[in-house]
């Protein structure tokens, strides 16, 4: 893989004709973070802020195409996934990180929609888990998702730590476990890394804007080590730029609304 003269990274998710999840948050994200946004599409999804109405997952041969195109011409400084949609499609870009030696790899487990449509084929979690986790930098599921990742439930914040400390023994590096879906007024994620339990602690934004948080967040830490920042600080800044993207969130559609990445703009779309 080429050296990239300036941070690049590179999304490998699902579109979102919406615009508010997918490669278009990643993309979007990249830019308000002053990386080039590069991508390998995995998936089309018919979309709007009410739920998806139809989705077609590529053929895993185009889908290690478009990365391939990006590593072998431009580099890249840091990747990501979100929607891969078929066992066939993990597999392949887990073979394409081995091969390729991203110099770091944010795994967000994306399962099903925030409207609840799945996202990953039935059967293709333990592929997942088993070829792709143990290959990233740092995995970034939600509750459910880490729920489906472990097959069993997860209760409160003790139940966080050790479902990412549980996580980590089954091969992942580091796990950031985000804690949107815990019922209090407080919304901490637990980063478990080389060992050590941080919280992340951060006040809940009621919003019906919160399509995309989770590509939004993964996006973003991947942006941050693209500049060189470490894991740590990449999830804390991750995580304050998310939370900005909610309050911020654009007003389109009639459902769950878009986050907006372009917040710092003077909060404007982006």
């Amino acid at each position: 893989m080429r050296r990239p003269r300036v941070p690049v990274a590179l999304t490998i998710a699902g579109s979102d004709s919406g615009g508010g999840a997918g490669i278009q948050a990643d993309l979007k994200t990249f830019e308000a973070l002053g990386v080039w946004g590069t991508c390998a599409l995995t998936g089309v999804t018919a979309q709007n802020t009410l739920g998806v109405l139809d989705s077609l997952v590529l053929p895993p041969p185009l889908v290690r195409a478009q990365i391939e195109a990006v590593c072998d011409d431009i580099g890249v400084s840091a990747a990501k996934t979100g929607m891969l949609g078929t066992a066939e499609v993990i597999v392949t870009v887990a073979q394409a990180a081995v091969d390729h030696r991203f110099p770091w790899l944010v795994v967000d487990p994306v399962l099903v929609t925030s409207h609840g449509e799945l996202l990953l084929e039935e059967g293709a979690v333990k592929v997942l888990l088993e070829e792709l986790v143990p290959l990233c930098s740092v995995v970034t599921p939600n509750i459910p998702e880490a729920e489906a990742l472990l097959g069993h439930p997860i209760d409160g914040r003790e139940g966080m730590a050790a479902a990412a400390e549980e996580l980590a023994a089954a091969g992942a590096p580091a796990v950031l476990l985000k804690g949107g879906h815990l019922r209090s007024d407080e919304s901490p994620d637990v980063l478990y890394s080389e060992g050590r339990i941080q919280w992340l602690s951060g006040s809940r934004v009621e919003s019906r804007h919160t399509h995309g948080t989770g590509c939004t967040l993964s996006a973003a830490i991947c942006a941050e080590l693209a500049t060189g920042a470490s894991l740590h600080d990449s999830c804390v800044r991750a995580k304050e730029f998310v939370t900005e993207s909610i309050r911020a969130g654009v007003d389109v559609g009639s459902g769950v609304g878009p986050v907006n990445p372009g917040w710092g703009r003077g909060g404007s779309v982006a």
